[in-house]
């Protein structure tokens, strides 16, 4: 599977609160689902993460005006990190789903 063909895969929300911009960005079959581990509750929500898909060049974007972003699922995580937003030993896993922050100051 091509970089691209992953990231029509993912759904792409902007949050804008003030000068803070937030990005939700989360695998397309892990939406709408629960995670659960311990003490631990991901919840990804269709009002949090949208329902839009997005293409690489989509996210990128979206990206490089963010001052924080949310990451949920293999592909919304790996895509980060290649992009160079999320360090690999940063990454959660909550029931098996990969979780990513990231925060600029």
């Amino acid at each position: 599977m091509s970089e691209n063909s992953e990231i029509e895969e993912l759904y792409l929300k902007i949050h804008r609160q003030g000068a803070e911009v937030l990005i939700a960005i989360c695998d397309c079959e892990i939406l709408g689902k629960m995670f659960v581990e311990g003490d631990l509750r991901l919840e990804v929500s269709c009002e949090f993460f949208g329902e839009d898909s997005a293409s690489a060049s989509e996210v990128e974007a979206a990206l490089e005006k963010a001052t924080m972003a949310n990451f949920v699922g293999c592909r919304a995580v790996e895509h980060a990190i290649r992009l160079g937003y999320v360090e690999r030993e940063n990454v959660l896993t909550i029931d098996g789903v990969l979780y990513a922050q990231m925060v600029r100051m």
